[in-house]
């Protein structure tokens, strides 16, 4: 295409590709979405970036911004009209600046998730973000995305680890954004309107992250229990035996570790046959500022009061480095043993803590009784609300009748979180995957404000669209 020679002009050749070249970037991770696109750019500045923003609009094409294309919700594949430029960030991969007096790094967005993390942690400080996809998701779409993971219970979400931001604007200027205070009341927060936005509004181009000290010790143990109302009673008694020090509690139902097992065999459940056939494990991760003996301690009497009151059957706690990240793993590698077995219906949703026992059970009998037979592939991160909860076709169903059901399993499983006041997002954002669903959850007021912030910042819809907000 003629047009696209002044974009090689801007990029050079080897950073637009076209053709065969651009397959990888046009399929989601799940390989649920798959679209077209005139090219893919590879820019290797901010200032690239603006150009490219710049071409875009002068040629009347939109973006779709990409980073490691690890997303769940097609938020980061292009649609099939073939007039879209789909970005990607992975040039953009320096860390600019360490400041250990102000506890503060300066990182691009096409920075891995875990470069990130070695970078703080070999100037003895530690950046607290960790999801399962952290050796190949990228700084820039945690941020797009908000992104959770397993120690929001103690730093929060990605949003809450973000100080400023550099984003190009959906005209091609720069904003400069990049602060590094913990206090900057002078207006509105542009900041926390991109960061979560999907590229809607801006592209993000590089951040300003906070850092922390690095624990002196961490203790890791995993338990079994009986329920998940038993999970919930634990999550206070670590809440109140650890206070800020509780950085993890992640919940699975047995079928997740079952999973994880059938498909990695190397990997080991640490309890006897009984121990294994428990209906729920918790993962819990205590960070220490003392030394490992006292959080051992402290670890060994909390779960010691949780067994003795008949809250947790078992507990094992990891006696070393390597056998905390063998439990950790097994965790992590849910998401993986998952896809393997095939696709299933996937909800990472949000529900008040308390209310989440109650609404497993009332969502699992409802779903049995309109579609007999699926399997309910339960876990999440409990210390924060946050279940993904997913429903596999089990031996039921083929992988076809399953998906063909999808929209009323949809339906189902939000009406209920909707019923017990949560969120149909709690961490993956909306994307293609949740934009039409999202009329029927969001306040009407909310939503028409969202709009108005997409047509302010974004009037000739160059910014991603059709994700997250449905298109006028």
């Amino acid at each position: 295409m003629a047009e696209l020679a002044s974009l090689r002009s801007l990029l050079g050749a080897d950073n637009v590709l076209t053709g065969e070249a651009m397959a990888p970037f046009l399929t989601d991770w799940r390989e649920r979405y798959s679209g077209e696109a005139e090219a893919v750019v590879r820019p290797d500045s901010t200032e690239e970036v603006a150009k490219v923003v710049q071409w875009c609009v002068e040629h009347g094409f939109s973006i779709v911004p990409q980073g490691g294309n690890t997303g769940l919700c097609g938020g980061a594949t292009p649609d099939h009209r073939g007039r879209q430029i789909v970005l990607s960030l992975t040039r953009l991969n320096r860390i600019r600046h360490v400041d250990t007096d102000n506890d503060t790094m300066i990182v691009e967005a096409g920075c891995i998730l875990q470069n990130v993390q070695e970078a703080a942690k070999q100037v003895g400080r530690l950046f607290p973000l960790s999801l399962a996809a952290e050796g190949s998701c990228t700084i820039g779409g945690n941020l797009a995305t908000n992104a959770g993971g397993t120690q929001v219970l103690r730093y929060g979400n990605t949003r809450e680890l973000c100080l400023g931001v550099e984003v190009v604007c959906a005209d091609g200027q720069i904003w400069h954004g990049l602060r590094g205070l913990r206090k900057d009341n002078t207006g509105y927060d542009l900041r926390d309107l991109f960061i979560g936005s999907e590229g809607t509004l801006g592209i993000i181009t590089a951040a300003s992250l906070k850092l922390y000290p690095l624990p002196v010790a961490q203790c890791t143990a995993m338990l079994t229990l009986a329920s998940l109302e038993d999970a919930v009673k634990m999550l206070s008694l670590a809440r109140a035996g650890f206070g800020a020090s509780l950085t993890g509690f992640e919940v699975m139902r047995n079928n997740c570790l079952d999973g994880v097992i059938r498909c990695y065999p190397e990997q080991r459940l640490p309890f006897d046959e009984e121990g294994s056939q428990s209906p729920w494990f918790a993962l819990l991760e205590l960070s220490d500022n003392e030394s490992e003996a006292h959080a051992r301690e402290r670890f060994e009497v909390v779960l010691s009061d949780a067994i003795d009151a008949g809250i947790v059957q078992d507990a094992v706690i990891a006696e070393s480095v390597a056998q905390s990240k063998a439990l950790w793993h097994l965790r992590e590698s849910i998401p993986l043993s998952e896809k393997s077995f095939g696709k299933s219906v996937k909800h990472d949703v949000s529900i008040p803590v308390s209310s989440i026992p109650a609404f497993v059970e009332k969502t699992n009998a409802m779903l049995q009784q309109q579609f007999p037979g699926v399997e309910h592939v339960i876990f999440g991160h409990l210390g924060d609300g946050n279940l993904h909860y997913n429903v596999a076709r089990g031996t039921a169903y083929s992988e076809d009748e399953l998906l063909s059901k999808q929209q009323a399993i949809y339906e189902l499983v939000h009406g209920s979180v909707h019923a017990f006041h949560g969120s149909i997002s709690a961490e993956h954002g909306i994307g293609q995957l949740k934009r039409d669903l999202l009329p029927h959850y969001k306040d009407p007021v909310e939503l028409a404000l969202m709009q108005k912030i997409k047509q302010a910042l974004d009037p000739n819809g160059v910014m991603n669209p059709g994700k997250v907000l449905q298109e006028r």
